[in-house]
């Protein structure tokens, strides 16, 4: 998986869009890698905040998003009294299970994006204080928007992750390929 979206990669601007969106859930992933359920769960920073949440949080915000544009319910809407439960797993959720389920958002995402006539189609926000009043976004926005969020909780997951073994960014890009770090930097 690479962390840097090559341009000849990209192939047309729906392309590019996916692939700035698939890095940034990569980095995300790579934070869990070589964790157990404990470890991933932890929270070895100031902040409150665990990989496995982080993980769970961006699947259902991505989710969230898609069910928008796809003007459809959200079977993981999240209410006030559940806000919480969205930054750990609960019940039985497992890190691999998250993983899994975030592969079939993404999928969903990807063929959205890959069928809509246009980037430029425009779907409503909800009714919320922190959306305008009678708002409406573009598929183009969406992907921008999915690229500015996971990226955001991507960097969170790097302290966190730096935090409770010391591994960074480019250690886990590493470990993903098989590689001990510091293998082929010239």
């Amino acid at each position: 998986m690479v962390t840097h979206v090559p341009a000849e990669a990209q192939g047309d601007e729906r392309g590019a869009l996916i692939s700035f969106v698939e890095a940034q859930r990569g980095a995300i992933r790579r934070s869990v890698l070589g964790l157990t359920e404990e470890q991933a769960a932890s929270r070895p920073s100031a902040s409150e905040l665990s990989l496995s949440g982080l993980l769970k949080h961006v699947a259902e915000t991505e989710l969230n998003w898609l069910r928008m544009a796809q003007q459809r319910p959200n079977e993981k809407a999240r209410t006030e009294e559940t806000w919480g439960d969205s930054f750990r797993l609960v019940g039985g959720e497992t890190v691999p299970g998250m993983l899994a389920f975030w592969e079939g958002v993404a999928k969903e995402t990807e063929d959205l994006i890959r069928s809509v006539p246009s980037l430029d189609d425009t779907f409503p926000l909800p009714a919320a204080p922190w959306f305008p009043k009678e708002g409406r976004v573009s598929m183009r926005w969406l992907m921008l928007h999915l690229v500015e969020e996971i990226g955001r909780h991507a960097g969170h997951a790097d302290v966190v992750r730096e935090s409770l073994d010391g591994r960074t960014a480019f250690e886990l890009v590493a470990l993903e390929r098989g590689e001990s770090w510091g293998d082929g930097q010239g």
